[in-house]
């Protein structure tokens, strides 16, 4: 299978590149404006393909799937150009930095019938996607940073968005009622909280932009029984005992963090041709839309 990688800042090169460089019968191909990135990775991954952009990448040779991994603002554009030649994207999150530029590039995928996935890599996660198989009526996640106010759009679509789309993954039902809080400062979003309901379920996620650290946990209660996840590795289990749990000293992070599942997942779903889940790609990104609003004070519903 020969696919190509475009853009190759730092998550491509910490996260994809090794897998996918790694992964049996895969002819990876790169495509960035950087010469000196292009050489060096090329040179460290023995890889041959290199193109100064995607239009040279395209004119040279064909590809059954490509990896998207350029800055948010760049998305819809590559998507796009891809999509229309027919090759199956993998795009890191967000699709797009607005709920209407990412529905337009879902509806471009569905008509063309064409692959298209978000990386949303902690439905992978070995400990977060363990919890789908656990009784769950509520569940709380909590992502923080350490001194990163920052506009709302660009907290929320780069980086809550992680948030928005756990708590869907992990709901067990339909979850109609949506509660948003936000805390703007000097248009800085400094902290937003997200609470989604349904029946006998409810589900909160918060972020806090000034915290003491960055850090990560999800907490799933039902049935009498605990489990928290701290950072994607370590977890503790109660049901009248408590037990931890801590990743393996020799797990690769890249399968701690559910890249390897992700990227595997992916691969299979162009092989075997499925189509794009474009219900949840879309429903995750007018969520985060609606939390901008707020932020920015239009608390107009969105329609659904």
């Amino acid at each position: 299978m020969r696919i190509l990688l475009c853009g190759l800042g730092d998550i491509a090169r910490k996260a994809y590149l090794p897998v996918l460089a790694s992964t049996p019968g895969l002819d990876v191909h790169l495509a960035t404006r950087d010469p000196a990135t292009l050489a060096s990775l090329g040179t460290m991954y023995r890889i041959s393909g290199l193109y100064p952009s995607l239009d040279e990448a395209l004119a040279t040779t064909g590809f059954d799937a490509a990896f998207v991994h350029s800055a948010t603002a760049a998305h819809p554009a590559m998507v796009e150009t891809l999509l229309r030649r027919g090759i199956p994207v993998f795009v890191d999150k967000p699709l797009a930095d607005s709920w209407e530029d990412a529905e337009r590039l879902v509806d471009l995928a569905v008509m063309q019938g064409c692959l298209l996935r978000v990386g949303f890599n902690r439905r992978y996660a070995p400990g977060y996607a363990a919890l789908r198989d656990t009784a769950r009526s509520f569940v709380l996640m909590e992502k923080h940073r350490y001194a990163q106010p920052d506009t709302p759009r660009r907290v929320v679509f780069d980086d809550f968005i992680h948030v928005v789309d756990t708590l869907r993954f992990l709901a067990p039902v339909a979850t109609p009622r949506v509660t948003i809080e936000t805390i703007v400062r000097d248009r800085r979003l400094h902290g937003v909280t997200m609470t989604l309901a349904g029946d006998g379920f409810h589900a909160v996620g918060t972020m806090q932009r000034d915290s003491g650290l960055d850090e990560e946990r999800l907490t799933v209660i039902g049935d009498d029984r605990t489990v928290s996840v701290s950072n994607m590795s370590d977890s503790i289990e109660r049901d009248g005992v408590e037990r931890h749990r801590r990743r393996g000293d020799w797990t690769p992070v890249a399968r701690q963090r559910g890249f390897e599942a992700m990227c595997a997942d992916f691969l299979d779903a162009v092989r075997t041709g499925l189509a794009t889940d474009a219900a949840d790609i879309v429903e995750t990104h007018r969520l985060c839309e609606a939390i901008v609003r707020h932020a920015d004070g239009d608390r107009r519903p969105l329609r659904t």
